[in-house]
């Protein structure tokens, strides 16, 4: 396995960009529900995919369920 350092600029980018729109949509899905934006938002911005998994099965499949 290759070191952090070794990946190329565009693996970085694209990365950045991944993390970026994750918490940026967890975030704004969040605020509409009223469920803790920030924090979604900021974990959405730290790792991928687990925050997306944990939020759609306890934030979004629980509410349809309700409806």
């Amino acid at each position: 396995m290759k070191e952090p350092s070794s990946l190329p600029l565009w693996a970085w980018a694209v990365l950045a960009l991944l993390l970026m729109t994750q918490g940026t949509l967890l975030f704004r899905d969040a605020r509409a529900r009223g469920k803790w934006p920030w924090f979604w938002g900021l974990w959405g911005m730290t790792t991928f995919p687990l925050p997306t998994i944990l939020y759609l099965l306890f934030i979004v499949f629980p509410e349809r369920r309700r409806k």
